[in-house]
């Protein structure tokens, strides 16, 4: 088998999943303008949620991830509500919020870790056996082909409703100037927590998805959070399209650059590319 079909498939792949994490992270940093290092956290949260009500209480696999994408919204709103909301009411800067996420993320991957232990956990075996799909000479599971299908549905509907929706209008007013976004009206509190639970939703989803594919582990937030991240950068800081560009252009990149190299130097290849476009391009592909 030709292995440039495979490393384009795992391109996709990895491509999706980034783009997952940089979606939810763009949207709140672009309405809160802080790097919340926390919302790594969600994405094991929503996987460990899914992985507790699927094969410890053994519901229905698809109903558990419902339920866990509920759960890591949750989590995030009220993270917002009674940490971040309260640190910017009593004018902490930039950089105390940023230490305050690091917390957060820290004591959630310990929690958690505290009730399911740092034991690697599986979430594909309650799927069963899964089917696989041969595309242009690349082989693809029936879960990445989920998560590919899942992604396009998300980057599609969160497009549409930041331009066409009062809710997304509202969100790029608060963006562009929160104190001007009161000034006309906009609750941007109110605001700001539901992106808080939508950009957690999404997180969620990414978690369990990768969670089906690979595995999760407490730690797995911190790891998925720097490829997001990464990817945001590369595509434009605080621009929703941009991470998502930035976050297939990481995938290929990784992938591909490991083509006759180690796939441990992945993560190496992704932090060049980050310190490259700080360097070079420090805006990103597209501006905000």
């Amino acid at each position: 088998m030709d292995i440039l079909p495979q490393l384009a498939v795992n391109s996709i792949i990895a491509g999706a999943i980034y783009a997952m994490i940089a979606l939810g992270f763009n949207l709140i940093f672009g309405t809160v303008k802080f790097f919340d290092l926390g919302y790594g956290a969600l994405t094991t949260v929503g996987g460990y949620a899914a992985f507790y009500f699927s094969q410890t209480l053994g519901l229905n696999i698809w109903f558990a991830v419902i339920i866990g994408v509920l759960v890591a919204g949750i989590v995030g709103y009220l993270i917002n509500k009674f940490v971040y909301s309260r640190l910017v009411k009593n004018k902490a800067t930039s950089m105390v919020l940023l230490v305050a996420s690091l917390g957060v993320l820290t004591a959630i991957q310990a929690i958690v870790a505290i009730i399911f232990t740092s034991q690697f956990q599986t979430l594909s075996r309650v799927l069963g056996p899964s089917k696989v799909y041969e595309i242009f000479g690349g082989v693809i599971t029936q879960v990445q082909l989920l998560i590919l299908i899942l992604a396009i549905i998300i980057m599609v509907s969160l497009g549409l409703v930041l331009k066409f929706s009062r809710f997304g209008k509202a969100v790029r007013a608060i963006g562009d100037d929160q104190q001007v976004a009161e000034i006309v009206g906009i609750n941007t509190s109110k605001v700001t927590g539901k992106v808080f639970f939508v950009g957690s939703m999404i997180a969620g989803l990414a978690g369990i998805l990768y969670g089906l594919d690979t595995g999760i582990e407490p730690t797995m937030g911190l790891s998925l959070l720097l490829k997001g991240v990464i990817a945001s950068i590369i595509g434009g800081i605080g621009n929703v399209y941009g991470g998502v560009l930035g976050a297939f252009l990481l995938g290929f990149v990784e992938n591909f650059g490991i083509w006759k190299i180690s796939g441990e130097w992945k993560d190496a290849i992704a932090f060049v590319v980050l310190i490259l476009f700080l360097l070079f391009r420090p805006n990103g592909l597209l501006k905000k």
